[in-house]
């Protein structure tokens, strides 16, 4: 009994190395370098991967290859594999609920109430993957013997700057509606709060979900962020986690050079409705005309 109480008070702990989520996988940064995460009292959380213009360039490609695929899947495919998502979200309600504590410095119960609306919000945009396609699309009236049908394709791939508030149910409400409507993305974490993000890597691994659907990058935003906005395989950029005006403006302009759709929106409650305008963000309306059988 001595012996085993020794060993347990000698036991070193197994410590995590934070890396990032690309393609499937999970890569060192190819610079080698990680920086400092920290909680609200100032304590050390971990040290996580500093992605590098590189591991941008990186998750651009996995995503680009995964997305034909995963567009072309079925909407129940999609939903499907989304809420076996959310199920494993609630399998790892103890480690998210600490991590969301650890970085926001709330208490457990607003932890819980905050994964609670993270689980139901993955939920409430899995269910629209057999829907967008009625509501964005339909048939227009048109004056002739012709159809005219209209009906929403994915954008492609989508460069995200998640939220750096909210870590993690911001960073699935801005994840899930582009992943559902059947485009990849590349996400840049919460840069003082990746942990969630971390972990939510994590948990897709583990899932249906194929690997390059999702990318997660962590490191310094201001470094990674014009790299992505600039990049001529990206269709598409949500700037929601770009708090610098001037930095904001400059990813728009970067995004011009080859005509991307910017999101860009203002500060966010996180609880409240999300409604339907971010599908309706990552969408573009195809329009075909047929001749009438007469």
């Amino acid at each position: 009994m001595s012996e085993r109480s020794n060993a347990s008070e000698t036991r070193l702990s197994v410590r995590k190395t934070y890396k990032l989520y690309v393609g499937g996988k999970f890569p060192r940064s190819e610079s080698g370098r990680s920086y400092q995460v920290t909680g609200t009292d100032g304590s050390t959380l971990a040290n996580a991967a500093r992605a590098s213009r590189k591991d941008v360039r990186d998750a651009v490609v996995a995503a680009r290859k995964a997305q034909p695929g995963w567009a072309g899947s079925t909407a129940y495919l999609r939903g499907q594999i989304l809420y076996r998502v959310a199920e494993m979200l609630e399998g790892r309600r103890a480690q998210f609920v600490e991590e969301v504590r650890a970085a926001d410095g709330a208490t457990k119960k607003v932890a819980e109430a905050f994964l609670d609306a993270a689980v139901d919000r993955w939920v409430w945009y899995a269910g629209w993957a057999d829907k967008v396609p009625q509501v964005l699309g339909g048939a227009n009236p048109v004056a002739g013997p012709y159809f005219n049908l209209s009906s929403p394709e994915p954008t492609g791939v989508v460069g995200v700057v998640a939220p750096q508030k909210g870590p993690l149910l911001g960073l699935i409400s801005v994840i899930a509606p582009a992943i559902v409507t059947g485009n990849t993305v590349v996400v840049l974490a919460s840069e003082d709060k990746p942990l969630p993000a971390i972990t939510l890597g994590e948990v897709l691994a583990t899932s249906d979900l194929p690997g390059g659907v999702v990318n997660i990058l962590t490191g310094h935003v201001a470094e990674m962020a014009p790299h992505l906005a600039s990049h001529a395989d990206v269709n598409g950029v949500d700037l929601t986690g770009v708090d610098d005006a001037e930095l904001a403006r400059s990813l728009e302009v970067s995004a011009a050079g080859n005509l991307k759709r910017v999101f860009r929106a203002g500060n966010e409650d996180w609880l409240a409705e999300p409604g339907i305008k971010r599908l309706r963000a990552w969408t573009e309306i195809k329009t075909v005309w047929h001749p009438a059988a007469g």
